[in-house]
């Protein structure tokens, strides 16, 4: 409809079109899903490079990668499917599948009724699956979850039985992000053995210090937010840390020599951070400082090494240039990165800053069973051709999410 139209039109002829278009959409839905277990089936892996069909969806579709897994999760309920060893696997709710055909169903309804499918006995899903699909006809998915409730609760009294299993894993759940702002944020929850080891050590650091100079006037929010740095600074300088890509657990500062010279202007911090050129320069006084020549693009020319092996100076080379996986839409840091030949070592590539793009495992690993292809374009950056099925043409993409050098021209 042009926008007259729909001036124009009277409101039961809107409401009509819009049913149409969604039952259209809902139809369209239903026949991806069965397309993607299809390809699940005949082999994703074989037939497009990928490890699984979400990961092959969130290219093909432009999906974030929760939509993509949520879209195959549902089809695999709707639609027969085989087990590693070629079994037939029948499919959860059959009769679903050709409504949801039809466009007679949403996405939450779908759910709904797949939900209280799982938890009845398989002697009663057929019956039950009919009478919520009628019911569904005239109500919505609430009101179909609260039927398929009451169904449940007189199918199934006591619920699930437990299934007999080793004891639970420690509840433990730890998120750090960072804010455009530049602060952290962190959140997280414990079983109570760890809650109490982490609440004795940051006890032990958030103590008040008075000194010569007064008072400790810290509040206890910033006593204990200075106790986390200071265990974090003890962590790292354990013998006991665990290496990362080959070198211990360190956070990359990238600074023009000027600015470090005079304390004016900002420095990168690690992979997304900022800090002042003057808290760079007393970071100096006790690190290890490698001095790093760039071109007019920022690119590195020449890094200066701490030893006489050449692969950290490379890495360290890497890090500047690409600033985390080059694979365009990824936002891996270096620390989860490795270097990839773009001409095969075993093909006689040379292991030099213009034959390397740092990866992470994940695109790496695609690289080599995908029809992706990486090069180093004119201006000394990677840059990605896409497979034909994904892009006719083959244009060439780059990743534009990591944030840039700080003295880049």
């Amino acid at each position: 409809m042009t926008t007259n139209a729909v001036w124009n039109a009277e409101p039961e002829a809107l409401a009509d079109r819009l049913g149409e278009l969604f039952a259209e959409i809902r139809s369209r839905e239903a026949e991806i899903g069965a397309i993607l277990v299809g390809i699940e089936q005949r082999g994703v892996m074989e037939m497009f490079g990928y490890r699984s069909v979400a990961r092959f969806l969130e290219h093909l579709a432009d999906l974030p990668r929760q939509a993509a897994e949520v879209l195959v999760k549902r089809a695999r309920q709707l639609h027969p499917g085989l087990a590693l060893d070629g079994t037939p696997i029948p499919p959860l709710a059959p009769e679903v599948a050709s409504v949801a055909r039809e466009g007679r169903l949403s996405d939450p309804m779908i759910d709904t009724i797949v939900t209280v499918l799982r938890d009845v006995p398989p002697e009663h899903r057929d019956r039950v699956e009919q009478d919520l699909l009628s019911f569904a006809a005239d109500a919505g998915h609430k009101q179909v979850a609260t039927l398929g409730a009451r169904i449940l609760a007189h199918l199934v009294p006591d619920g699930q039985e437990p299934a007999e299993t080793e004891p639970a894993r420690p509840d433990r759940e730890l998120s750090l992000r960072r804010k455009r702002s530049g602060v952290w944020e962190l959140h997280g929850r414990f079983d109570d053995e760890t809650g109490t080891r982490a609440s004795a050590v940051l006890d032990a650091l958030a103590q008040r210090r008075s000194t010569d100079e007064g008072p400790d006037l810290r509040s206890p929010l910033e006593r204990y937010g200075d106790a986390f740095s200071d265990a974090m600074d003890l962590a790292a300088n354990s013998p006991e840390l665990p290496m990362q890509a080959g070198e211990r657990a360190h956070v990359m500062v990238a600074i023009s020599l000027e600015d470090l010279k005079t304390g004016i202007g900002k420095a990168l911090l690690g992979d997304t951070g900022t800090i002042s050129a003057a808290e760079a320069r007393l970071h100096a006084c006790d690190c290890m400082v490698i001095p790093a020549v760039l071109g007019s693009h920022s690119e590195p020319l020449d890094v200066g090494r701490l030893r006489r092996l050449v692969p950290p100076g490379i890495r360290r080379a890497l890090y500047l240039r690409d600033r985390g996986c080059a694979f365009p839409g990824c936002h891996r840091p270096p620390r989860h990165c490795q270097g990839h030949h773009i001409r095969h070592w075993s093909e006689g590539g040379p292991t030099e800053l213009g034959n390397l793009v740092l990866m992470c495992a994940h695109h790496h690993r695609l690289l080599h069973r995908s029809g992706w292809d990486v090069r180093i374009a004119a201006d000394g950056l990677p840059e990605f051709l896409p497979p034909v099925w994904l892009d006719r043409r083959r244009k060439p993409r780059r990743n534009n999410l990591h944030e840039p050098l700080p003295f880049a021209a």
